[in-house]
């Protein structure tokens, strides 16, 4: 049964408790071995999926009970990335093999998806994001390399970092959906500080690459109402148009961005000056 996430006012948000910030906004196991988990949040119909194929192949689910569709990208699309070991997904029978940070986006339309692992005792971790589209574009496939890579932050600031951008206006083309990573340099841990909102669209990260005793205390809410959650490694966050999105780890770590919504213009940003930060 799909997880589903209700939109949330920011005037709801401000009274709630800890645990309930938690249930609205954390995703706290996408990773599953031999499953496909997923999470449909009503903010811009963005579904969060992992996938990790053991001891045999796992096809993606059309998810019916959200979708009302016979197959999953009837009227969608998706992205992948994989964070895992080397692995495969086929699309209507042609075959893309994804390497650990890399990217593949799958077009509306496309019927058969299926995600394999080269070898069942390390898995490939396909991490899915997948949004409304309103027409074709053409499957493809980016290796690390060929992303468009951004350096920002510095070591004063600790937020030493390179943006890497796969699907995006400049890159992989798409209806709504922008995806790519951010990786952290050894000692840094701030990303996306100071931070931004932008009401055209909504956001979700997921945190990777953190040593397993180590947290990411990711903060949300309006600028001047903040909030925050403690994250683990391989844990999303769900961000609303109107909040803000950025995190501070106890270790330096990689996360996956994604969102969806009115345009893909990755420099549409509201920005937030840090005395600003309440």
């Amino acid at each position: 049964m799909t997880d589903l996430r209700y939109a949330s006012h920011p005037e709801d948000v401000k009274q709630l408790i800890t645990s309930a910030l938690r249930e609205r906004f954390l995703i706290p196991e996408v990773m599953k071995p031999g499953q496909v988990t997923d999470v449909y949040s009503i903010h811009d119909r963005m579904m969060v999926i992992g996938v990790v194929p053991t001891t045999k192949t796992l096809a993606l689910p059309a998810f019916w009970e959200v979708t009302k569709a016979d197959y999953f990208l009837e009227r969608r699309e998706l992205g992948i990335i994989n964070i895992g070991a080397k692995g495969t997904v086929s699309v209507d029978g042609e075959s893309f093999d994804l390497d650990n940070k890399e990217c593949l986006y799958i077009g509306k339309g496309k019927k058969e998806v299926l995600f394999s692992s080269d070898h069942t005792s390390v898995p490939a971790e396909f991490y899915v994001n997948s949004c409304p589209a309103h027409k074709e574009y053409a499957t493809q496939k980016a290796t690390f390399a060929d992303a468009n890579q951004v350096k920002l932050g510095s070591k004063e600031n600790c937020n030493e970092r390179t943006i890497c951008q796969y699907i995006h206006e400049a890159g992989i083309q798409s209806c709504q959906l922008v995806m790519g990573l951010t990786i952290l340099a050894p000692g840094s841990i701030w990303n996306t500080f100071p931070p931004h909102t932008h009401n055209r669209r909504m956001e979700v990260y997921f945190y990777f690459d953190l040593p397993e005793d180590q947290i990411v205390m990711h903060f949300m809410g309006e600028p001047q109402e903040t909030r925050h959650l403690a994250m683990s490694n391989k844990q999303a966050v769900i961000s609303p148009e109107w909040s803000i999105h950025a995190g501070a780890g106890t270790s330096n770590y990689t996360f996956i961005w994604s969102m969806a919504g009115e345009n893909k213009a990755f420099t549409d940003m509201d920005g937030h000056s840090l005395k600003s930060i309440r």
